[in-house]
């Protein structure tokens, strides 16, 4: 089994790290590189960068603080918000990304996906998905989850895994800020459909919340933001639970990898 991932995410508006309840009522976190300075040291897998206004504002992601954080951390990292072409895509890789996040412009024009996988290569293009429940099926919304599109969001992942997608990062609309743990509904059925790792998101608010992701949602990555941006949860914590739980970590591979030095 492949090592489970911890990411915090970072959604950032107007420069700064923000942190809301259901997408709205945002309240300020901190500093982009800063915050990721501080994950760079404290073991984090990966990060996600998010520009949450980009695509409603109609303007081009913040290349500046992508550069900036890519000169001051070692972590590989995503980034999304306002990706509408492949050009956008160079830009942020070249800017020192490891990974773009397309959400709003995928769905607008799936293309993308195919050009971008073809490209830079699959493992470069993550497919965000922010979906809600609307009876027996999950919707998927657009536009920082300002927008209902009425598609269905377990066959927007089949669509992206066909067009070349490398990974799904799933938020639950329902779930996002609430602190009540992941949709976990959501992510069994996300993974009895697709072969893509999935990286869970929306709704962490105890370290049993990302085992039951990994356990029962099958997830590939747990995200979270503000337990971990308010310092409230420590991610050698989650680490430690994970390997209580049997669950690989690549703070485990680290550890095995010195034992035999």
């Amino acid at each position: 089994m492949l090592a489970k991932r911890i990411i915090p995410c970072l959604d950032v508006k107007d420069g700064r790290v923000v942190k809301g309840v259901n997408f709205v009522n945002l309240v300020d976190a901190g500093d982009p590189v800063a915050q990721a300075q501080f994950y760079d040291e404290e073991g984090a897998d990966e990060l996600v960068f998010l520009d949450i206004t980009a695509s409603t504002e109609a303007r081009p992601i913040l290349l500046d603080m992508v550069q900036r954080v890519a000169e001051n951390i070692h972590l590989p990292f995503t980034v999304g918000g306002g990706v509408r072409t492949v050009d956008d895509m160079r830009e942020i890789l070249r800017a020192g990304a490891d990974k773009i996040s397309i959400n709003t412009a995928a769905w607008q024009q799936p293309e993308l996906i195919s050009r971008g996988a073809e490209i830079f290569g699959s493992q470069c293009v993550v497919v965000a998905i922010d979906a809600r429940r609307h009876g027996e099926h999950w919707e998927l919304y657009t536009h920082g989850g300002r927008n209902a599109t009425g598609g269905d969001a377990l066959a927007w992942a089949s669509e992206a895994q066909a067009r070349g997608a490398g990974e799904l990062l799933v938020t639950s609309m329902d779930k996002d800020g609430t602190r009540g743990g992941f949709d976990l509904p959501l992510l069994t059925a996300l993974s009895e459909t697709i072969h893509l790792p999935i990286i869970a998101s929306g709704g962490a608010g105890a370290i049993q919340h990302f085992v039951d992701a990994v356990q029962q949602g099958q997830a590939d990555a747990v995200l979270a933001a503000s337990l971990l941006h308010f310092r409230e949860i420590q991610i050698a914590d989650i680490k430690k639970a994970f390997l209580e739980n049997g669950i690989p970590t690549r703070y485990e591979q680290l550890s095995d990898r010195a034992n035999q030095i």
